[in-house]
C-alpha cells in the first residue's frame, strides 16, 4: 500500500513540476545555507587549530608591556636581560626550553636580487620548543651561539626570492650590513592568519642581531616550553612570580609584562568560532521554517483543489487515514527532495567558498544527514494539518464540491 501511496505521490508532483518546485524552493535555501554555514564554521574553526598549531603547543610567550601594547600611553615597559633567561631555566619548574628573541628587519642582497625581510635572533633552543624542522641543513651550534657568527637559517620565501630555486645552504648572502652565510633552510610554513608570511624570515644567533642590528643586549620576548606532563597554568603562575620578583614589583602593583598561553589562546578562538557557526546556522535554520510554511500552504491549496477527487476516494471505500498519508507523504517527498537539492547545492557553495577563502574543504555526513532529517521532519510537521483536513472530508460535501 505504502509503494502505490508513494508512487501517487510523486505523480501528483510532476502533474505540478513548477509550483513543486516553488514550494521546495523554502527548504532547498534553509538546508543549503544551515549546511554551507556549519561547513564554512567547521573549516574556519580547522584552520585556526592549525595556525595556532604551527605557533606551537605547550608554549609560553612572555612579552614586556600589558597586552599587545604598553598601553596607557607610559613609559615603554623595561625589556628582558640574558640573566631572565638563566633565572627561568633554573628556577622555573617543568620547563623544557627557553628561548630569547630580538628581531629587526633589513634588506637581503645576493648577486643582484634583495628582498626585505623579518630577522629573527635566538638560540637552538627556539628548534626546540617551535614545531619548525629543517628541510635541509643544520641548527646553531653552541660555539656559534656564543660567539655571535654570522651565519643564519632562512625561511622558504627568502630561500625563492634570493636564491631562485637553488641550493641556499653554504652561500653567503648580505643583509643590510653584515654578510650571513646560509647553513638550513627551513620547511614551508605558509601564510598564518594573523601574522602574514611565516616563511619570510631569517633566522640569526641572538647575539649576531643584537650586535650587529640592534647594538643592545635587550631581549623583546621569551618563549618558553613546557613539558607535557607539567600544567601550563601551574608553570605560568611560578614564572609569573619569578619574574614580578627580579623586576621589582611590589604587591598590589599590576605586572609591567604579559605571558600568552598558546593553548589557552587555541581554546578561545576554537570556542568563539564555534558559538558564531552557531549563532549564524540558527539564523539560517529560519528559512526551513518559512519553507515548512510555503509546503503547508500549497498542500492546503492542493487539498483544497483535490475535494471533489478526495470524496471520490472515500466514497468507494478508501478509508480516512489512507488518504491522510497520501498526503503526508506528498508532503514528505517534496520535503526530502528540497532538502537534497539543497545538500547539492552547499556543496557546491562550499567547494568554491573554501578555495577563495583559503580554507581546508570538510565533509561532515552528521551535519548533511542531520540537515536531511530535519527537511524530512518539516514535511512531516506542516503537512500533517493539510493531510489531517484532507481525512476529515464528509464524502458527500465532497462530491457536491465544483
Amino acid at each position: 500500500m505504502l509503494g502505490t501511496i508513494l508512487l501517487l505521490a510523486l505523480r501528483s508532483i510532476r502533474r505540478h513540476v513548477l509550483r513543486s518546485l516553488l514550494t521546495m524552493l523554502g527548504i532547498v535555501i534553509g538546508v543549503a545555507a544551515v549546511v554551507s554555514m556549519v561547513t564554512l564554521g567547521k573549516a574556519t574553526t580547522a584552520a585556526v587549530t592549525q595556525q595556532i598549531a604551527a605557533l606551537g603547543t605547550n608554549i609560553l610567550q612572555v612579552r614586556p608591556g600589558q597586552g599587545f601594547g604598553r598601553g596607557g600611553g607610559g613609559p615603554a615597559p623595561r625589556d628582558f636581560e640574558p640573566a631572565d633567561i638563566m633565572a627561568i631555566r633554573q628556577q622555573v619548574g617543568g620547563v623544557t626550553a627557553v628561548a630569547p628573541q630580538a628581531s629587526a628587519s633589513g634588506t637581503a642582497i645576493y648577486e643582484g636580487a634583495n628582498w626585505s625581510t623579518t630577522i629573527n635572533g635566538t638560540t637552538s633552543d627556539f628548534f626546540k620548543i617551535q614545531p619548525w624542522p629543517l628541510q635541509t641543513g643544520r641548527s646553531f651550534n653552541e660555539d656559534e651561539e656564543t660567539a655571535g657568527k654570522s651565519v643564519c637559517i632562512i625561511g622558504s620565501t627568502v630561500s625563492t626570492n634570493l636564491f631562485r630555486g637553488a641550493d641556499p645552504i653554504g652561500k653567503r648572502f648580505r643583509i643590510g650590513e653584515v654578510s650571513c652565510d646560509v647553513i638550513g633552510l627551513l620547511t614551508t610554513k605558509g601564510q598564518a592568519g594573523f601574522g602574514g608570511d611565516q616563511d619570510d624570515i631569517v633566522i640569526m644567533p641572538i647575539k649576531t642581531v643584537q650586535r650587529r642590528f640592534l647594538g643592545t643586549t635587550a631581549i623583546r620576548t621569551i618563549l618558553v616550553g613546557v613539558d607535557q606532563n607539567y600544567s601550563t597554568e601551574q608553570v605560568q603562575q611560578t614564572l609569573t612570580r619569578l619574574l614580578r620578583e627580579r623586576r621589582h614589583i611590589t604587591e598590589g602593583k599590576d605586572d609591567d609584562f604579559n605571558i600568552f598561553d598558546t593553548k589557552q589562546i587555541s581554546d578561545t578562538l576554537t570556542q568563539t568560532t564555534t558559538m558564531l557557526t552557531r549563532i549564524v546556522a540558527a539564523v539560517a535554520a529560519i528559512s526551513l521554517v518559512v519553507g515548512g510554511i510555503g509546503i503547508m500552504n500549497i498542500m492546503l491549496v492542493s487539498v483544497t483543489e483535490r475535494t471533489r477527487e478526495i470524496g471520490i476516494r472515500l466514497a468507494i471505500g478508501a478509508v480516512a487515514s489512507e488518504v491522510l498519508l497520501q498526503f503526508l507523504v506528498e508532503a514528505v517527498v517534496l520535503s526530502c527532495l528540497g532538502g537534497l537539492i539543497g545538500l547539492l547545492l552547499a556543496q557546491l557553495v562550499v567547494g568554491v567558498a573554501t578555495p577563495l577563502m583559503d580554507l581546508p574543504w570538510i565533509f561532515d555526513p552528521a551535519v548533511n544527514l542531520g540537515a536531511f532529517a530535519v527537511s524530512a521532519a518539516i514535511g512531516v510537521i506542516f503537512g500533517y494539518f493539510p493531510a489531517r483536513r484532507a481525512a476529515s472530508l464528509n464524502p458527500i460535501d465532497a462530491l457536491r464540491h465544483e
